[in-house]
């Protein structure tokens, strides 16, 4: 095994990812990844605080927890994501269609490609937020970000852009 893989495989297990919101906000790094996150989210008006309307279903949300790690097994940086729980919505009540912008692998393999051939430099770069330009159509109401309650009361979180989140 040479020793940057040893060194990653041995960093995978020294660094705990917390279960739940709460256990991130007692670990200061975590804890930093979760307002870098909300920080983002605020920052391009992802949402809107309402009241909930009266007949309207609520999806819910839970964060995600991962570790970016560098190329030679170093921790590069803790990452926390907000995610909606979109399983809980029925087609054609709270969405009419989906829509995922993936990059099919193929196109991926012919732009390498291209880069090998004509010598073009090659860098790879994390995308902390990616967000699309495009506003939802549907009205989707969310729960408040857990951890966050006291800062909404009893609001929801109405979606005003689609989002991507990048890892």
């Amino acid at each position: 095994m040479s020793p940057s893989f040893a060194a990653f495989t041995s960093n995978l297990y020294s660094v705990q990812i917390p279960k739940n919101i709460q256990e991130s906000l007692e670990i200061p790094k975590w804890k930093e990844a979760v307002f870098e996150e909300m920080k983002a989210l605020q920052k391009n008006k992802t949402w809107s605080a309402r009241t909930l309307p009266a007949g309207r279903r609520i999806v819910g949300c839970k964060w995600v927890f991962t570790i970016k790690y560098n190329s030679d097994g170093s921790i590069g940086r803790y990452k926390a994501r907000l995610v909606a729980k979109g399983f809980t919505q029925t087609y054609g009540i709270d969405y009419s269609e989906t829509f995922a912008p993936v990059a099919k692998l193929n196109t991926i393999r012919i732009l390498l490609s291209f880069g090998a051939n004509l010598d073009w430099p090659l860098h790879q770069l994390d995308v902390k937020n990616a967000f699309l330009n495009g506003d939802l159509e549907e009205e989707v109401y969310m729960y408040c970000p857990s951890g966050f309650e006291e800062i909404f009361g009893s609001q929801v979180c109405k979606p005003l852009l689609s989002i991507v989140a990048a890892t």
